[in-house]
């Protein structure tokens, strides 16, 4: 599998993963959702809303990509997240169409990457002013692997509460491949 083939599998595994776990959420209260729990982001609510800044910070910085992605044109205009643990949305369905609007902007730009692309070496800052030149890929890769990392803790503690999300792998979605 080639590097944008790679990108696209990531980009549909992230928004099958995340339509499992908001309809997961939706199944409990707004209390539930909101008690700290210990985890990264205190409750499932913190932990969910910090995935949505940090995709929202990261797409606001593949948007500078000489490219110009059109597919990220929406991003463009968001305001940027002041901190990795705000909360942008409190209530579960407001964050839910905002997670709906991030996956489509992810998976449009997905398939609009050219093998080019991700070789072009990204200037940003870090959100605590630190400069960084990175390669496009390797920070797509961090991208998909960050969301992955937090919908773990997010699955766990909603395994937790005794909601089951399902299957959670990859492998459900890595096509098979004939056998010459």
């Amino acid at each position: 599998m080639n590097r944008i083939d790679h990108i696209g599998l990531m980009a549909a595994y992230n928004t099958w993963m995340n339509r499992k776990l908001y309809d997961a959420a939706g199944r409990l209260t707004e209390d539930e959702l909101s008690a700290n729990r210990g985890a990264f982001f205190g409750s499932i609510i913190g932990t969910l809303n910090h995935l949505v800044v940090a995709d929202t910070i990261w797409l606001k910085r593949f948007a500078t990509h000489p490219s110009c992605h059109a597919a990220l044109e929406p991003i463009r205009s968001l305001p940027s997240p002041v901190s990795l643990d705000q909360i942008l949305f409190p209530d579960i369905q407001p964050l839910s169409e905002y997670r709906n609007l991030l996956d489509s902007v992810i998976s449009d730009w997905a398939a609009s990457l050219v093998e080019a692309d991700l070789d072009h070496v990204l200037h940003y800052n870090s959100m605590k002013g630190i400069a960084a030149d990175k390669r496009l890929f390797g920070l797509v890769m961090h991208f998909f692997n960050h969301q992955t990392h937090h919908r773990g803790q997010a699955t766990t503690l909603l395994s937790q509460l005794g909601v089951d999300v399902g299957v959670t792998d990859l492998l459900v979605l890595i096509p098979d491949e004939a056998v010459a």
